[in-house]
């Protein structure tokens, strides 16, 4: 019995290296055998709501109502990522390509903050995952409301109004509600199974990034060329981000593991649950769901080097957490 738990500490030990394996994995898939594509994307939620699950089990009720009291630290994540982003995103608008399913690709996957992975990521740099998690559901519905706004803005209403708010509220009933009753429920009824469903993060990680990239990766030989050009942009977006969320993160003279948290919940962004949104559009703008899983392949690689680099432009140059250290993070 003792391997077990060795391996789940060699998986956490290792789980970025893990990741890009899973996206190499996916891609080799997606280009080996594209007829796998649409099968593979029917599952892309119900991994997802599975991982959030298992991510919701992380913290106990109480603490979540303690966490949603840290008026300081929700304001500073409504910031990042109402207003700052948003600022961020209409200076880069102008200098996208002009084609609107594009535009409305981008838009979409910047406008909308990471609900996932990002609490994965934070906690390797040292940040308080507990304070992301109990924000998580707000940022949801945050998003909900002020995408249709923020298309409405940047696209005009002719182009806004084809985004339909079913996706984004059948998003937040499976991969939100759902996940979080029954993360609860287990918690009253079954807390002896949490330790060995929280054993699964790593492997359901790998999974989501798996199925996404294997499903997607036929449409971008397609799209490959129209897609290419708004690459640096995402690039220049994390860079851009870092230092705003750090500067964020300093007006609201947030401990430093809550500055770290601030800074990547703006960077990261809600590829993975805006992509059924993407997805769903007419067949006009089918690349919007290409230009959503090239943000997802750009940012998961730069999350490789926030890891590294948050730790060092918010607190010093302190080590990346331990699984001990990222324990204690608590509100």
């Amino acid at each position: 019995m003792p391997a077990a738990p060795n391996l789940v500490a060699r998986m956490e030990r290792h789980q970025v290296v893990l990741y890009l394996l899973a996206l190499a994995a996916g891609a080799l898939l997606g280009w080996g055998a594209p007829g796998a594509g649409p099968t593979l994307e029917h599952t892309i939620n119900p991994v997802l709501a599975l991982l959030l699950y298992v991510t919701f089990l992380q913290v106990p009720v109480a603490e979540l109502g303690r966490s949603l009291r840290d008026r300081r630290f929700l304001a500073a994540v409504g910031v990042a990522n109402f207003v700052v982003v948003p600022l961020v995103v209409a200076a880069m608008f102008p200098f996208l390509p002009g084609d609107q399913a594009i535009r409305l690709g981008v838009l979409l996957v910047l406008l909308a903050p990471c609900v996932d992975y990002v609490i994965v990521f934070s906690g390797l740099a040292g940040g308080s995952s507990r304070r992301l998690l109990a924000a998580t559901p707000l940022l949801l519905i945050a998003q909900m409301i002020l995408l249709p706004v923020f298309l409405l803005l940047f696209l005009g209403r002719d182009l806004a109004e084809v985004v339909e708010a079913g996706p984004f509220v059948e998003a937040f009933v499976v991969l939100i509600v759902i996940p979080l009753v029954l993360a609860w429920l287990t918690q009253l009824l079954a807390s002896a199974w949490i330790p060995v469903l929280s054993a699964t993060m790593v492997p359901l990680m790998m999974a989501v990034l798996f199925t996404v990239v294997a499903s997607q990766t036929p449409k971008l030989g397609d799209g490959l060329a129209d897609v290419a050009p708004v690459v640096p942009f995402y690039v220049l977006f994390l860079i851009v981000m870092a230092f705003a969320g750090a500067a964020v993160a300093r007006l609201f003279r947030l401990p430093v593991a809550a500055a770290r948290s601030v800074v990547f919940t703006g960077a990261t962004r809600n590829s993975l649950v805006v992509l059924p949104l993407a997805l769903a559009l007419p067949e006009a703008l089918a690349v919007a769901a290409v230009v959503v899983v090239a943000q997802t392949l750009v940012e998961v690689l730069g999350m490789v080097v926030y890891v590294r680099a948050v730790p060092r432009l918010v607190g010093g140059s302190a080590p990346v957490a331990s699984k001990s250290a990222r324990a204690a993070n608590r509100p």
